[in-house]
């Protein structure tokens, strides 16, 4: 059979030809394609809590900072309207508000609240620094330390629309929210393309969780009702019912994170501990801000500092107040104040938690009443790290 010699000249013209034909599709095809690789401008941060475990004190780290727009628990909203139904049934409302806050949508709450509305409509909006600074409020600077009391006097009968027009002009968008009980639900959020998001998990000791929840027990009677499907009924929770789910809402949070998570999870999860804070303030906020890329300024040192080293532990009538206190008073209350009848009733329906964020359980009163004795264990040496973590395996 005859052969049919080409010159090699031929066949690298050929080869060159048909690789820059290559080329030239596949750069017209990428260029149809999104750019998911491309971070949104703003960063979106949420701070992922339960009720009284120290997140409002939190939310006030991120609030303070002039380039943050901060919301407190928007997701009161759903539930108030909506409080009828399970947590379980409401995540998908509250995810999809979320959403619409991080992206500066404020038309999401039109289902929730009356149609001519102020400032002041918003659940807890004068723990927004933002809100009480321009452009929402032209009382304060950016720059200046707000409190509830001087915006709610000042700011409240600003008009609802500046909540958007004054998101839309900060670097970062925060939310604190206790209303989120599984972080597979959030799943959707860390895969938007729109947003560039980040949660912190705040956990404390439920010990102390059980303590403060003493302190409220009528604020927090619809929220146990919807948490324990009771179909709108409002409950305390005497048996420590929500304080079981509380408790495995955390583990599932914390062990979804650092169990064989999804890659896209890298370097957007945060567990930080309540007792941590308080003892070393300034290195676990740097750690927090550094996580959301931010930086301390001076001003907010020195806030930080005072907002941290008050007198006592704080009046039960400053439950859902950010006032100066002795935190680390704070923090180890609970072993004065509860019962230790009432401590092993909660280590019973909490020990999974208990062990597995870090804390010691007591074995008697005795032991609880020690406060020489630390029930704050260190952060273990195998403790989850990225590094460590190979996506294929």
């Amino acid at each position: 059979m005859a052969r049919i010699r080409i010159p090699s000249t031929v066949v690298i013209i050929f080869v060159t030809v048909q690789t820059g034909f290559l080329l030239f599709m596949y750069a017209r095809y990428t260029s149809f394609m999104p750019q998911s690789e491309e971070k949104p401008s703003q960063v979106h941060v949420l701070i992922l809590s339960s009720w009284r475990s120290g997140s409002s004190f939190v939310g006030q780290l991120f609030s303070q900072h002039p380039s943050v727009f901060y919301l407190m628990e928007p997701a009161w909203h759903v539930w108030v309207k909506m409080y009828q139904n399970s947590a379980k049934v409401l995540h998908m409302a509250v995810r999809d508000l979320v959403r619409s806050v991080f992206l500066c949508d404020m038309s999401v709450f039109d289902a929730y609240m009356p149609w001519k509305r102020n400032l002041s409509d918003l659940f807890q909006w004068a723990a927004s620094r933002a809100l009480c600074s321009a452009p929402a409020c032209d009382s304060f600077q950016r720059t200046d330390i707000t409190s509830e009391m001087a915006c709610k006097t000042l700011c409240g009968r600003y008009p609802f629309g500046k909540v958007e027009e004054a998101c839309k002009t900060y670097s970062h968008v925060v939310i604190k929210e206790v209303r989120f009980f599984d972080l597979k639900v959030l799943y959707p959020l860390l895969t938007d393309p729109s947003l560039n998001l980040k949660i912190i998990h705040l956990v404390r000791d439920p010990r102390a969780v059980v303590k403060s929840r003493e302190q409220s027990v009528k604020a927090l009677a619809r929220d146990n009702g919807i948490v324990l499907s009771t179909n709108g009924t409002k409950v305390e929770d005497s048996k420590y019912k929500v304080m079981q789910e509380v408790c495995r809402s955390h583990v599932q949070i914390y062990e979804t994170a650092t169990l064989k998570p999804p890659n896209f999870l890298k370097d957007r999860y945060l567990m930080v501990r309540f007792e941590d804070l308080v003892r070393d303030p300034l290195s676990e906020i740097s750690e927090m801000y550094k996580f959301a890329d931010l930086s301390l300024t001076p001003r907010l040192k020195s806030w930080i500092y005072n907002i941290t080293h008050g007198q006592g532990s704080g009046k039960k009538k400053e439950a859902f107040k950010i006032t100066s206190r002795d935190a680390v008073s704070v923090s180890q209350a609970w072993r004065n104040v509860l019962s230790f009848q009432k401590v092993k009733k909660i280590q019973e329906v909490c020990k999974g938690a208990i062990n597995i964020l870090g804390y010691q359980l007591v074995d008697s009163e005795k032991e609880q009443r020690d406060l020489t004795l630390d029930l704050v264990l260190p952060r273990r040496q195998n403790q989850f790290s990225w590094s460590s973590f190979n996506p294929k395996h």
